[in-house]
């Protein structure tokens, strides 16, 4: 790795930090021609993984049944040198457990809609992630390889 890459990499708990202080991440699966399939999706961290809930007949989930391999992106920054993200090449584990997808479900929804608690969503929350647990599948993305940045570190900041 070349020192100005080197320079600009996160640590450890830097990439944790960044990944626990964002809601969205990019998801691409490889397409049946190929071609990635990206989407963006919410996201919690859980046990330092990526993990976030979808449709269990959606695009993604079909490509992920046939080839688990996947990048997920998450970034931030508007400016060249606020630029921060974190790429990570890895597996996706689909679990079809309804109290996991639950649970990955009640976290994302608590993210989502930036409150402290799932109590705090209401009845009307609650039954609807309920609801929904039922269509879903959950999403654990196991890394193979990890790549960071942080282009404030290029101005010291």
């Amino acid at each position: 790795m070349s020192a100005g890459r080197e320079k600009v990499r996160l640590s450890e708990a830097e990439v944790q930090g960044l990944l626990e202080g964002n809601i969205k991440v990019q998801v691409a699966a490889n397409g049946h021609d190929g071609h990635p399939h990206l989407t963006t999706l919410f996201y919690v961290v859980r046990d330092g993984r990526i993990a976030f809930w979808t449709y269990g007949r959606s695009q993604k989930i079909v490509n992920l049944e046939r080839d688990p391999r996947v990048t997920a992106l998450v970034e931030d920054g508007t400016d060249y040198f606020e630029l921060r993200g974190v790429s990570i090449e890895g597996r996706a584990e689909i679990v079809r457990d309804r109290e996991t997808i639950l649970e990955i479900g009640k976290a994302v929804s608590v993210r989502m809609f930036g409150v402290d608690s799932f109590e705090a969503l209401g009845d009307v929350g609650a039954q609807t992630v309920e609801k929904q647990a039922d269509k879903r599948v959950g999403v654990i993305i196991h890394p193979d390889r990890v790549a960071s940045w942080d282009h404030r570190k290029m101005t010291g900041g």
